[in-house]
């Protein structure tokens, strides 16, 4: 009974980890580069203070870092450029598509960190910040 007891909560997820939120100061600038760049949609009627943008089952949401500050009643403390401990990672299939991806991101106001590079363990990858700074990579393992 313990061992069918353990084989059932193991092969529960507990925990589903599919939302990134994001503080911003201009949630038109996030809005439009998520969306041209990587495809995500929104119902947002650029009024209301929070962004849900969603990509299959993946969610950005986008808050304003001083309404935050206001209902937290505490200063936010990010450094300019690239913003904070947090990277957002989209995975694709081929080594090209990082490429591709890459020049769009480029190409719809991303920030250059790193051009894609092929690491020596088998990984193309490449970096680049949003709008307000935030740190994302592309990358790709072909097998």
């Amino acid at each position: 009974m313990k061992e069918e007891l353990g084989k059932l909560v193991s092969s529960q997820t507990l925990i589903d980890a599919n939302t990134i939120g994001l503080f911003t100061a201009n949630n038109r600038a996030v809005v439009d580069f998520y969306t041209k760049t990587f495809g995500f949609t929104t119902n947002w009627d650029g009024v209301q203070q929070k962004v849900v943008m969603k990509l299959g089952n993946s969610r950005i949401i986008l808050f304003p870092r001083d309404a935050f500050e206001k209902v937290t009643s505490r200063k936010s403390n990010h450094p300019n450029g690239t913003n904070g401990p947090i990277q957002i990672c989209f995975d694709v299939p081929t080594f090209a598509e990082v490429d591709k991806q890459y020049g769009n991101a480029v190409q719809n106001g991303a920030i250059n960190v790193m051009a894609p590079v092929t690491e020596p363990w088998g990984q193309r990858t490449c970096y680049v910040a949003d709008p307000e700074g935030n740190l994302i990579g592309i990358s790709s393992v072909e097998k």
